[in-house]
């Protein structure tokens, strides 16, 4: 069985604080069997988000994931549980093993749960902590274990069931140095026609090992990319809540409105930027995603002109304006 994988026009939303959150709007991915991708990107970016509806653990908020044949968005019922026990398998940054079990125990369980008969779970597991190079430990519990043991313990209950699709959060975080290389090691094997491996890191240590890297965090405009003018009509969108965020926007003519959008579907005003300020550094600055929306509010046509964060510093230098903000929430915080 061999999944490829496609994702086509995915949105998630989620509300915080009241607030609509959106990590991903009509975000496409394609991956192939046998491919090992990386998530990279900040906190907050999304990356145990994708990893969650990879897996049904979420659901979007609309758009398809496609595993192989299974549309897994569509999953209900018998079928959702069937695809979770023996399609997906998960590895936790904190191992989420059960103290009370041995290695070996913590393997079967899962089986057992997967419908597996308990000799074929016993074999199964023996033969999977082998493969991770646990078979003198297979009757320990975690607690008698080391972090990098730990890990492969954990690495190896998600084989159990053979699924052609891994997911992994962190799988490195908790590990030093010295536990790392057998972790990584293993991890790379397990990307081989038939199965395709995605991983959320942060651990630079894998990307000579990944066939695909997935930015999530916007990048940085070019420093060379020349300012780009938009011309706006009255109520037309520049850049709205959830987008990727690159560039920073002077307005030569008109006004611009910054509003938040609530999860219940209303909008919080923040600011109106007049023309000759600005608005929107923050997402390029910090590598976010534009936290609000903008957009054009005068009769006639509105004129801004958008810099990258280099260009823009080099304009403004040290005598940057203030623009017009509520005294509670400075606007471009917001965009």
């Amino acid at each position: 069985m061999m999944p490829n994988i496609a994702i086509r026009d995915l949105t998630m939303e989620y509300s915080s604080g009241g607030y609509a959150v959106r990590p991903f709007h009509h975000f496409d991915l394609d991956l192939a069997t046998g491919d090992m991708a990386l998530l990279l990107g900040a906190s907050g970016c999304g990356k145990t988000t994708l990893l969650s509806m990879l897996a049904s653990l979420l659901t979007p908020t609309s758009g398809s994931i496609r595993v192989g044949d299974t549309e897994v968005t569509g999953l209900k019922g018998a079928a959702l549980a069937e695809y979770r026990r023996r399609t997906v398998g998960v590895v936790f940054q904190a191992f989420n093993l059960i103290p009370s079990l041995t290695a070996q125990e913590n393997i079967t369980v899962a089986m057992r749960y997967a419908g597996a008969d308990k000799k074929t779970a016993k074999r199964r597991s023996a033969e999977l902590l082998e493969m991770v190079g646990l078979e003198e430990r297979m009757h320990h519990r975690p607690r008698q274990l080391s972090g990098g043991q730990q890990q492969r313990v954990s690495i190896a209950r998600a084989l159990a069931m053979d699924p052609p699709l891994i997911v992994a959060d962190e799988p490195t975080a908790s590990l030093d140095y010295m536990q790392v290389d057998g972790v990584l090691r293993l991890l790379r094997e397990l990307a081989a026609p038939g199965r395709v491996v995605v991983i959320a890191t942060h651990d630079e240590r894998l990307l000579p090992l990944a066939d695909r890297v997935v930015e999530l965090t916007p990048r940085p405009a070019d420093e060379h990319r020349a300012p780009e003018r938009v011309e706006l009509q009255p109520g037309q969108v520049l850049f709205r809540q959830g987008d990727a965020g690159d560039l920073v926007y002077e307005v030569d003519a008109g006004r611009i409105e910054i509003v938040q959008e609530m999860a219940d579907g209303t909008e919080e005003p923040l600011a109106t930027i007049e023309s000759g300020n600005y608005f929107g550094e923050l997402a390029p600055m910090f590598g976010l995603r534009r936290s609000a929306t903008a957009r054009a509010v005068t009769d006639g046509p509105v004129v801004v002109t958008g810099y990258t964060l280099r260009d823009f510093r080099a304009r403004r230098g040290a005598n940057t304006p203030t623009m017009h903000t509520p005294p509670t929430r400075p606007a471009d915080e917001s965009a």
